[in-house]
C-alpha cells in the first residue's frame, strides 16, 4: 500500500534515534500537476496530525504543484486549505479548445480561492511551517509568448539536455521565492545561477503562478515584483523532481541530522522537467538525508484506471469520467494516510527500503 525509502544518513539516524517528526528539518513538493492527487491523504495527515505538534521550523521547498501544495500547507488550517485545492483543482473544467489564457485565467481563479488575502498573510507570517517556491526564469527564445519561437527554444533545450544537463543553465535561472526569515540555499552539480527573493503580499501570487506555468501550456509570468525583469515560468523545468543539495545556515547540524521529508508519487525522481522520458538518474548523495513516502504499485492497481491521475485526462477523458474519476483517487489516498498513521505510531523499521537512484 505504501513504500518507505529512506537514503544511507536517513536510515542510520531513524535507526539511532526512531522515527519521529523532530528529526525533519525540510520537506519536499514536487512537479507533477493532478499526479499529487496521490498525496492529498498523506498531505492531510502530515499536517493535520504528525506535525500537528511541531515547535521548531520546517521548511516546505516545492515546484509547480509542490509549490502549490506547500502554499496551501503554510496556512493558518492546512488541512482546510489542501482541501480546498484539491476540490477546486480536481473539479476544474476547461472548454474543449482551451487556450493559455483560458487555462492560465483559471488557474488565477484556483489561486484566489485557495490562498486569498489571508492567506498570503499568513504563509508569509507561518513562524513554522516556511514555503519556497521554486521558479525557473527563461533566457532565449524560451521567454517569448510566441508558440512556434517557445517551441523552438524548448526543442532546443531537450538537445541541451540530452547532452549534458549542465548545459541547461545557459537557458534558464533559478529563481526561489521563500519566507522572509528563511535562510535555506540550494546547491546543484549542475551549478544553475540560483537567487534568492523574500515572499512578499506583492510577488506572492506572482510567484506561485509562475512557479505552475506550463510551457505551452498556460502563459509565462512577466516581471514578478521585487526580482529583475524577464519571463518565468514552471519551476519544475529545473527542478521537476529534484537533485539538489539543501543547506540551512540556521540549521548547524551533522550529515546524520536534518531529515528531508519527501512524499511523493513514484520511487525513481527525475532531475529536470526534460528528464522525464531520460534513463538518467538523480545523484544518489543528494537522497542521503531524504525520506520518500510512496504509493505502492498495489495501492495504484488498485485505483480506478490502475493509473495515477495526469494532465492527459484532462483531454483524454470526458469531464464527467474525470471528475468522479478524481474524486475516487481522493477519497482512496486516506488509506495510504492510515497506513503512515500506522507506521508513525509503531515503527518496523524493518519496512524502510534503502533508496537507490
Amino acid at each position: 500500500m505504501l513504500d518507505i525509502y529512506a537514503g544511507t544518513h536517513a536510515l542510520k539516524t531513524i535507526q539511532q534515534q526512531g522515527f519521529k517528526q523532530e528529526l525533519f528539518t525540510s520537506m519536499l513538493g514536487a512537479s507533477g500537476g493532478p499526479k499529487w492527487f496521490t498525496l492529498f491523504g498523506l498531505d492531510k495527515y502530515i499536517f493535520g496530525e504528525f506535525f500537528q505538534e511541531r515547535t521548531t521550523e520546517l521548511n516546505l521547498i516545492g515546484s509547480s504543484a509542490g509549490a502549490f501544495r506547500f502554499g496551501a500547507l503554510a496556512q493558518k488550517d492546512p488541512v482546510a486549505a489542501i482541501t480546498r485545492l484539491a476540490k477546486i483543482y480536481s473539479e476544474t473544467v476547461y472548454t474543449e479548445k482551451a487556450d493559455a489564457l483560458e487555462i492560465t485565467t483559471k488557474a488565477k481563479t484556483l489561486l484566489d480561492a485557495v490562498y486569498g488575502k489571508n492567506g498570503m498573510a499568513e504563509i508569509i507570517n507561518n513562524p513554522i511551517f516556511k514555503a519556497h517556491f521554486i521558479v525557473a526564469k527563461c533566457q532565449g527564445l524560451t521567454s517569448f509568448d510566441s508558440k512556434p519561437l517557445q517551441f523552438l527554444g524548448l526543442l532546443g533545450s531537450i538537445v541541451l539536455n540530452r547532452i549534458d544537463r549542465n548545459l541547461l543553465k545557459h537557458q534558464y535561472q533559478r529563481y526561489v521565492y521563500h519566507h522572509p526569515n528563511s535562510r535555506v540555499k540550494l546547491t546543484d552539480h549542475c551549478q544553475f545561477d540560483t537567487f534568492y527573493q523574500p515572499l512578499t503580499e506583492r510577488n506572492l501570487k506572482a510567484a506561485l503562478l509562475a512557479s505552475g506555468s506550463i510551457p505551452m501550456v498556460m502563459q509565462g509570468v512577466k516581471d514578478i515584483p521585487n526580482s529583475s525583469k524577464g519571463m518565468y515560468r514552471d519551476g519544475g523545468i529545473i527542478d521537476y523532481h529534484f537533485d539538489i543539495q539543501i543547506e540551512n545556515a540556521e540549521n548547524q547540524k551533522s550529515e546524520n541530522e536534518g531529515l528531508i521529508l519527501y512524499p511523493h508519487f513514484n520511487a525513481q525522481p527525475k532531475a529536470g522537467w526534460f528528464d522525464k522520458n531520460l534513463t538518467r538518474k538523480v545523484q544518489e548523495n543528494h537522497y542521503q538525508n531524504v525520506v520518500m513516502i510512496v504509493p505502492s504499485q498495489q495501492f495504484i492497481a488498485s485505483i480506478p484506471f490502475g493509473k495515477i491521475p495526469d494532465r492527459k485526462d484532462f483531454t483524454e477523458m470526458d469531464a464527467t469520467t474525470r471528475i468522479k474519476y478524481w474524486r475516487t483517487v481522493l477519497t482512496e489516498t486516506e488509506r495510504l494516510a492510515e497506513r503512515f498513521d500506522a507506521f508513525c505510531q509503531q515503527p518496523d523499521l524493518s519496512q524502510l527500503k534503502p533508496f537507490q537512484a
